[in-house]
Order: structure tokens, then sequence, then C-alpha cells
């Protein structure tokens, strides 16, 4: 600080030993020097550092003039007089005044249209917290720090300057952001005027347009289907203004496709006023009548719709994504497929291009754990969609609770923002200028700075949380207000009015126009774009109406094999794997040369390989994803004598050759809940590329129920949305406990029906091979669910040669293999799936029951009717079938599977449970219990029937 203090000015020369002398006695004891030099070096504790990428503080260029001016008339040890330093703490003091207003400012702001809180007490604010007088306000300061268009302003006028532009309608929040081009850049954006923005008439004609089209729906809504529940937007009605000028502004800079996700209140006004949809169809849903020919369909205020609207720069595209009504989940939906949309336009920057939009609720952005989840992605680079704006329609008030100790535990519901440095602007829903300014800046910073930005409009919800509430009840004195409040559009249209920019009947037309469209059921936004089809668009007609049995050739030639088997075995030069690593690649090299057989690992690596080089991009996450939870993957190598990303790491099957698709595998956040959402979100916009979310342990699925419940098992059948996801679920019972021993497949099996998804247990190296490749080359897209092994992972019974790769395709039902057993001497089947059949077959060897069959049933759901026959119809003589299971009784497949099971036995069989007995846990904690249980299933499975099921 001291050297900045010297540097150009007088003081150099026979002044500068004696000042850095006194400023080095002062850090040593404070007291030690004069009071006039101890006063200096005080105000130049709270002086910044100036540095290259800000302007000079102001405070500091004074304090440096003043040593220096006195500096020219000789030594200065003895010249320093008290007036002087008075002065040079101003302004000091003014600089701090200034920092003080950007940080705290907001607090200040005219916020709330119901004028319910009182200004807090913030002595920062204050002039006379600096000790400034009356006095003091014609002093005139430099405050070329600021961008108020003046290099000097009294204190009185900085004052009013400064409360115009944190304090009135808009309180912006920025400065706790650590980058200092992004705060220069809002102050400019914010002081230059003031945050009061100079439209045109046409302008504000527009605004005052856009507020009578949110307003009237509502009412028209309110008035046709009288106590039907539609989540009214009446109250926040400047929002349809704020996003209509993110969207047009958007259009303008160059943005071609906007992805929107909103949870249901204003949901009806978004889909008519902004996409676009026709009021005719938003009718006949209100009366019971629908176009889609879906097997379940949803409510109306959950329904997307995407649409062409026409902006200054062209066409936009706009999505606006299925959401159920668990609020904040459809965010990393929308992010994933914006990130899909970004990558399959291919471009060196692609997110000028793919803007995503999410609408939230006050109450549900601080109380959600999935907005932290989301925004934890923002800037990762897995996850990075480019930055998102955010729109916050701020009611107030969280179903019934309106009291901010109930709602959060901060100041502001926008805080949880804070941790990604996201600025946040809250702006008045009652200044309709003020918001469409805002959502400007939101758009601006978005494509400038590559970053999330909030915007939060404060308004009030008008009815209650539905329209059969009554929020009275429990808010009497804020209902009051707001039965008392005109409503923004009327006070707009008078203000416009008394400027002169509309006529006396202007506004009262346009609310008749618009009535008059809506009796029509025209559109209400001109114009609607109808013909118009992007190339980047994806035509999904080839996956629709597929069924599961659609014939897939996963085989794969094996010339081709051993070739992609070397790619994904090689080492670059100067590359020094870890000696187990090291290890592994050898394996893997002699299981291509078809030496050993192959394990899961290269089973997984060569389908990958194969889809890449076809032309599938492959797309894999989870937390430890890249190594794998078990050590089995290795898909990324890590130098042992480098540790950077860039330079430290090579991905053997992102070199497969120069045409291949790309492969990524990403280690994600430590999420479920937002990566599975963002996964999903991903694979609804992107058909071709094979997308895999893989759990760390099965039962971390548990902390993504909402994605799994409500869009990958029922999205399909809800709204129509296809997606292909892959979810890789670690399962298997291996004595470790009950947590990470099952992915629970029985909620899975419980959430099948309609053909909605497929659920696997797929049992060796082979069978993850062909599933995989057929995901893809089958142009059926369903969620599968693939129970993944642990301890079969290097189980060298579940290994598979390499020619089983370039021959036959995924078994959903694999008979009995042992060709000792005589097929009319089986009297019993013994089903089962996954790990478990290796412990039967080990058990039937060392009882020689040979006459047991058993039989792996691969694919649980859709149940494979024809193959499981098929393979019963083997053996004429049975006559028990046991289904054994590692899981207990209540839990895995059995009560989903029983039924299948039973209609594909004959009259006179039986069908018998082994299995652990029932139980709350998901396994038992102690390993001598485990292996007693494990005993004892085995030991019903082939001992006689005690329990049965008897067929028709």
């Amino acid at each position: 600080m001291m050297q900045q203090l010297l540097a150009n000015s007088y003081l150099f020369g026979g002044n500068a030993p004696y000042v850095e002398e006194l400023y080095e006695a002062y850090l040593d004891n404070p007291g030690s020097v004069p009071d006039n030099w101890r006063a200096y070096f005080d105000a130049m504790q709270h002086v910044p550092a100036v540095d290259g990428s800000s302007k000079p503080d102001v405070a500091h260029a004074s304090v440096i003039a003043s040593f220096a001016e006195r500096a020219k008339h000789g030594p200065i040890r003895n010249v320093v007089a008290s007036e002087d330093v008075e002065m040079g703490r101003k302004r000091v003091a003014v600089t701090q005044l200034i920092a003080a207003y950007r940080v705290l400012g907001n607090n200040w702001a005219n916020l709330d249209p119901l004028q319910r809180q009182e200004r807090r007490s913030i002595p920062q604010l204050e002039p006379a917290f600096y000790g400034f007088t009356d006095a003091d306000m014609d002093i005139v300061f430099n405050i070329s720090n600021t961008y108020f268009g003046t290099e000097t302003a009294s204190l009185r006028d900085l004052l009013h300057a400064l409360r115009d532009t944190y304090c009135r309608s808009i309180g912006p929040e920025f400065m706790y952001i650590s980058d200092p081009a992004q705060k220069l850049w809002l102050q400019e954006r914010f002081e230059s005027i003031r945050s009061t923005p100079t439209f045109s008439s046409e302008k504000k004609k527009h605004i005052l347009e856009r507020l009578s089209a949110a307003e009237g729906l509502e009412r028209y809504l309110h008035t046709k289907y009288v106590g039907q529940k539609r989540f009214s937007l009446e109250g926040s009605e400047s929002f349809i203004a704020a996003l209509d000028e993110v969207i047009q502004r958007g259009g303008e800079k160059g943005v071609q496709e906007i992805v929107i996700g909103m949870a249901h209140r204003g949901r009806l006004n978004v889909l008519v006023n902004t996409l676009g949809k026709m009021p005719q169809e938003l009718f006949a849903e209100f009366e019971g009548r629908h176009g889609d020919d879906l097997p379940s369909g949803d409510v109306k205020y959950h329904q997307g719709f995407s649409s062409d609207i026409s902006t200054p720069g062209g066409p936009v595209h706009l999505s606006l994504a299925f959401n159920p009504s668990h609020l904040e989940i459809v965010n990393p939906v929308v992010e994933g497929s914006v990130r899909a949309r970004i990558e399959r336009r291919g471009q060196n920057d692609p997110s000028q291009q793919v803007l995503p939009i999410l609408i939230h609720g006050d109450a549900a952005f601080a109380g959600q754990g999935v907005i932290m989840e989301t925004l934890n992605l923002a800037q990762t680079r897995g996850y990075g969609t480019g930055g998102t704006v955010h729109i916050i329609i701020n009611n107030q008030i969280g179903f019934t609770t309106s009291d901010p100790r109930d709602t959060r535990s901060t100041l502001y519901c926008t805080d949880v923002a804070k941790m990604i440095e996201a600025p946040v602007i809250h702006v008045n829903g009652d200044d309709p200028e003020a918001v469409v300014f805002a959502a400007q800046i939101a758009l601006d910073y978005r494509l400038e700075f590559r970053k999330d930005i909030v915007v939060d409009i404060v308004c009030y919800r008008k009815l209650g949380h539905n329209e059969q509430d009554t929020p009275a009840l429990t808010q009497p004195l804020m209902y009051k207000k707001i039965s008392q409040h005109p409503g923004t559009r009327k006070l707009y249209a008078d203000k416009l009015f008394a400027q002169g920019t509309v006529a006396e009947n202007e506004a009262d037309d346009m609310v008749k126009a618009y009535r008059d469209a809506m009796d029509a059921g025209k559109h209400t936004i001109d114009p609607v774009i109808s013909n118009f089809k992007s190339k980047y668009a994806v035509d999904w007609l080839p996956f629709l109406n597929r069924k599961w049995t659609d014939a897939a050739d996963t085989a794969v030639p094996l010339t081709e094999l051993k070739r992609l088997a070397e790619r994904v075995t090689v080492i670059p030069e100067n590359f020094k794997v870890h000696p187990l690593v090291e290890k592994v690649l050898a394996d893997r090299a002699s299981m291509g040369r078809g030496e050993m057989n192959l394990d899961w690992g290269m089973g997984e690596h060569l389908a990958y390989a194969s889809l890449v080089a076809s032309g599938y991009a492959v797309r894999l996450t989870g937390q430890d994803a890249g190594r794998g939870t078990f050590v089995h993957r290795h898909a990324v190598l890590h130098d042992q004598n480098r540790e950077r990303w860039d330079a430290g790491s090579y991905v053997p099957l992102q070199n497969i050759s120069d045409q291949q698709a790309w492969f990524r595998v990403i280690d994600s956040v430590l999420s479920e809940e937002a990566v599975l959402a963002y996964e999903y979100g991903y694979s609804t916009a992107e058909p071709n590329t094979l997308v895999i979310w893989e759990a760390q342990f099965g039962d971390f699925a548990n902390g993504a129920q909402v994605v799994i419940d409500q869009f990958i098992s029922s999205g399909e059948v809800k709204w129509g949305r296809v997606s292909g996801l892959v979810m890789m679920l670690p399962h298997g019972y291996e004595g470790q406990g009950p947590e990470h021993s099952s992915a629970r497949p029985e909620r899975f099996l419980q959430l099948c029906a309609d053909n909605n998804m497929q659920v696997v247990q797929p049992t060796t190296a082979a069978q993850i091979f062909h599933l995989l490749r057929r995901q893809m080359i089958r142009k059926f897209r369903k969620p599968l669910v693939i129970l993944t092994p642990k301890s079969l992972l290097r189980n060298k019974e579940a290994g598979s040669p390499l020619t089983d790769l370039a021959s036959g395709s995924f078994q959903t039902v694999i008979g009995e293999v042992d060709t000792s057993i005589d097929a009319k001497k089986v009297k019993r089947v013994i089903a089962c799936s996954g790990r478990v059949y290796y412990d039967l077959v080990h058990a039937r060897k060392e009882r020689a029951q040979n006459d047991v069959a058993i039989v792996r049933i691969e694919q649980l759901y859709p149940f494979p009717h024809k193959a499981f026959a098929a393979e019963l119809k083997k053996f004429p003589n049975f006559t028990d079938l046991v289904w054994a299971q590692d899981e207990p009784q209540n839990q895995g497949a059995w009560f989903q599977i029983q039924h299948n099971i039973l209609e594909n036995m004959s009259d006179g069989q039986k069908l018998a449970y082994a299995g652990r007995p029932a139980s709350a846990s998901p396994a038992v904690g102690y390993y001598d219990k485990h292996y007693a249980q494990q005993k004892t299933l085995i030991e019903t499975a082939f001992s006689k029937l005690k329990g049965f099921i008897q067929t028709k």
C-alpha cells in the first residue's frame, strides 16, 4: 500500500524515507506516530488497493494528491494541517458511502407493492454514520470511481444518485462477486442511468399490451371457468412483460432456442401469451377434452409446449418443459435438455444460441434442495450451459406461509444464488418498466459472462394458492391490502395516460381487443410462425410407436472387435499409468486377442467403442464414473507423473478413430437428484446419444426418487416425452450390510406398466455388451434400468469369450447351460435373476442334484413371456418351479414377477419362493447372519416345497 501511495508523486525523493519510516512505525504501533499521520494511515487501511482491472479509487487518489501538494513546498513532516487530515477523512468516507450503497442499498429499495414492511435501520446508509452533517451536503467530491456521468458531485447530489440507483424500484445485489470485471459491468449498467430506463412511447405501449394480456387471460378464465384450478398469475403480471423482453432481446442478440422451466403458477399465461398456444385448445382442456391419445395424460397446468416466435433477429424456438407438481424439480431437466441442444450444434460458442430460462417461486427457491444442486452444476465442465436466466415470481407467500421467519433463514429468498456468485436484481413488480429493464440486464449479463443471474420480481398473489382457497383465513391483513390494490395494469395505464403516452380510451381498448381475441379463440401474440423448421431440430418420428421386441443386430465382426480392443488398451508414449491399471490394460489386450474371456469392464468398453465407431455418441456420468466405484472401468487413465486434468489424463474411448462420434465420461458432483434429472433432460432432447447415469451404489437412486417417479417412469404416458436414458445401479448381496446391497428393484418393478421402461439384470460380460448396443441400435427408446453387479465384475464365471460378441444378441432369458442335465429328468426348475445364479449352480454341483434346471431371467420387465415359456417347455416333466432371490421376500422381484411366472406354468405345477424372509431393512448388517440367510436360501431352493402357490 505504501508503495502505491508514494508511486508517481512528489513523495519520492527526500520525503520518501521519512514517510516509509513513519509507516513502518505505524504498522508496528499506531500510537507511536503523530495523530495527524495516524489519521492518514488509518484512512489508508480502508482504501482498496488499485489493480489494473479497475479504476483508481478516488479517496486513494485524493490522499496521494494531498501528500503531493504538500511535498511541492519542501519536507512535509511538519506541514500536515488538521484540516487537511479532516478533508482526507471525508474523501475516504465518501468512498465508503458509495461502497455501502452498492452493497446494502437494496435493503432500502422500494420493492414491495403492498408496502407491508417498514424500512430497516441501516446506519451505514446514513451520511451521519461517516461524520457528515448538513453543512457537508454541498461539498464537492471527486466521484470518478462511479458511473454517474460526472467526475465531481456534491455530497447531496451523490446521495440522490446512489438512492435512485440502489434504493428505488430496483435493488441490485452483486458486490459479492469476486470478478472485478463483472462488478464494474453491473455498476455501469445501473449507475449510468440510475436504474431508471428511458423507453420510447412504442415500447411503453407494448409493455402495457403485455400487462393487459396477462391480466386479461386470468380474468377471462376466472369468469368462464368458475372455481377451476389454474394457479393464476394475477398480481404478478409484470412477469409476462419480463419474459417477453428476454425472448425478444435474446432473438435480437443471436439466441435461436430457448428452453423454459417453471412450476404451475402462471403457466397457462405463459402457454397462451408467450408461446402462442391457441386459446381454444386451452378451453378444451378446461372442459375435459384433449387431443392427445396418451395412456395417462396430465392436468393442463403441467403441460409443456413448443413454438417458433418471431423476433427482431429472426425466429426463436421456444420450448416449455413439462413439469409435475414437484415445483423446482424441472430445473435440472431443463439444463440437461439445453446441454444436448448446445452440443448438437457443435459450434465453438453455442451457448450464445441456446438459452435456459428458469421460473421460480420465492418459497420454493429458498426451500427446495434441488435449487442448490442445480446451481452447483452451473460452472462445472460436464453440466454447464453457459449461464441461466432465473426469474422469481416472488409472491411473498408460500402456500399459506408469509412470515419470512417461517419461510427461510435468510434475508432474501435469493440468497442461495450467492453460492455461485450469481448477481440478483430485486425489482418491484408494480413498476413494469423497471422489471423490463431488469430483464434486459439479466439477458445481457448472461450473454456477456456466460453466468447465471437472478431477477427477483417482488409482487403478490391476488388469489389463493389455487382458485379454491380462501387466503384471508391465514393472511387477513395481507389480503386486505391485496383486495384494495387496483392491479399493476391499471397503475401503469394511469401512469402512461398522465404522461400523455396513451390516449384516454387506449388502455381500455387493449383490454377489449384481448377479450375479443379470446372469444374468437385466436392467437394472442403475433406472429407465431407455423412452418419454420430449424436445421437443428430432431426428427423423433423414427423412434415413436416402436416395440421392445423389435430386432436389433448387436453383433460386431470379430476383426472389428479386435481392432477396437487394441484401441481401448493403447497407452500414449511417455504416459505412466498406475501398475494396477497397467495390469488391467494388459489383461484387456489379451481379452481382445481372444486369449482369455472378457470381464465386465471389457464388455462395457467394447460396447462403447463399437457405438462411437458407428456414429452413436456416448455420455456416461456419475460419481466415480471414470474409474468406476468398484475400480472396474478405468475409462480415464491418469498419468502418475502429472495430475492436471487436461495434461494428466487420457481417455482411450475418445481415440477410436478420426471419424468416431464423441465419448464423454464425467465424474459428477456429489448429487443424485439434480444429476439424474439433468441426464433425463438430456436424453429427451437427444435420441442419438447413449445417455447413462451410474449410481455409485444402487440405493443412491433413493435420493432421486422424484425424478424416477415423475419423469423416468411416467413421462411418456403423461406427456408423450420419449427417453432412452440408461440407469446403472450396482446391486448385489455380498454381506456388506443394509446400505448399498440393494438397488431396490422392487420399486422399479412396481412402477412398470404400459411398457414404460426396461428393468434388466444381466449376468455376463457378453450380455452387457449386447444390452448397451441394443439400447441404441434398436429404435425403441425407453428408459433402461440395469441392475449391475459388484462381485461379478471380476468373477471369471461371468466372463464371456470374444466370439460371444461377434454373434448372438442380448438374451432376455438364459436357459440351462449345463449340457450334462437331462431335460427329461428335470423335476424342478429354479428361476432366478442376478448373482444368486452362480451360488445356485455351485450348490447343485455340490448336491449332485441333476434333476434341477436353473433358468436366468435377465430381463425382468417387460417380461419375456415367449422366451421364458420356451425354456420351460424344454423340461416336459417338471412339477415344481422355485423363484430364488437374494433380496427379502417383500423386496426384490418376487411380488411383481410371480404372476408372470404363473402365466407360463401348466395345471398341477407348483410355484414356491426361496429367499430371505420379509424384512424392514434391505439387508442384515451382521455377516454371520447374512451367511446363515444365504445358506437357508440355497437349502430352500433345492429342498422339498413347504409353501407353494398352486396354479389353476
